[in-house]
């Protein structure tokens, strides 16, 4: 049995009238989600959001519950008593939340706790426009995935596997109360030490090697999805680069194109602060 992707999509921020919103923007990538895959919004079971950056530094209630009801997941038990649906929950995991997602669904799936689990990542500048934020690294940008069991054994994703740096973070998001001041539900102070991005490059590297040695895999075999995906996959992020939902758009720009010869496996990395980073093998149905 293989857990596999049936369904992905992307939202992004596209009009400079309003503030972005997390919490829309995972439930915009969540239908649209559904809808690729044909699947009622009450047919999913769990529902698990990866997000970290909100809007408003919004920290209670949950954003999953939030996602829940924008994407129209069990909105009234009484009128729709569906006991296999309507449970959802955060997992805040930074860079590595999707495939921390995934790591969780592989075992809700695989014991029949639920028969589809949808994860969103979300993120946007807490004043509601990282456009206007220069200094700010991320787009405000979504992404969906949609996961369920399928009978082909060769199919879907590999283990899940983690591994950490040997120095202290360099990349940290948090809210500065001493400078903070009255406008501290739209600011967040994130810190990013110089040279961060290679080392992180270096860690991801490092992650893919231990993996495919690991597991054996074939590099000629595999197309790696890393950590930045190109801007424009699977609609235009805009300025800023993905951070949670990087996953999801390298999936998409990885579909839109040719498969490259004798390819047959992807292999996901994602890597962040932490230091940490987190690999997976997939292989699509039909690819």
């Amino acid at each position: 049995m293989g857990i596999v992707i049936t369904a992905s999509a992307t939202a992004t921020h596209t009009d400079p009238g309003t503030p972005a919103s997390a919490a829309d923007l995972a439930g915009r990538a969540a239908r649209r989600c559904l809808a690729r895959a044909r699947v009622s919004p009450s047919a999913v079971g769990v529902l698990v959001n990866v997000g970290v950056y909100r809007e408003n530094n919004t920290f209670e209630p949950a954003l999953a519950a939030l996602v829940q009801k924008e994407t129209g997941i069990n909105p009234d038990y009484l009128a729709d008593p569906q006991p296999a649906a309507g449970f959802s929950f955060d997992l805040m995991d930074g860079a590595c939340g999707v495939l921390s997602a995934v790591q969780a669904g592989q075992s809700l799936l695989a014991t029949g706790t639920t028969e589809r689990l949808l994860i969103t990542a979300a993120d946007v500048h807490p004043g509601g426009d990282a456009s206007r934020d220069p200094d700010y690294p991320y787009a405000d940008l979504a992404g969906a995935f949609l996961l369920e069991r399928d009978a082909d054994p060769g199919t879907g994703f590999g283990p899940v596997r983690h591994y950490g740096g040997d120095r202290p973070t360099d990349v940290a998001g948090y809210l500065d109360l001493d400078t903070m001041g009255t406008g501290g539900r739209s600011r967040i102070t994130v810190h990013r030490t110089p040279g961060h991005e290679q080392r992180t490059a270096e860690l991801a590297a490092a992650a893919v090697a231990a993996y495919t040695a690991e597991f054996g895999l074939d590099a000629g075999r595999t197309l790696v999805i890393g950590p930045d995906a190109p801007a424009g996959a699977g609609g235009d992020p805009g300025r800023g680069r993905p951070h949670t939902a990087a996953p999801v758009l390298g999936y998409l720009h990885a579909l839109e194109h040719a498969r490259p010869q004798g390819v047959d496996t992807l292999l996901f990395v994602t890597a962040g602060a932490g230091p940490r980073a987190a690999c997976a093998s997939y292989r699509p149905q039909g690819w």
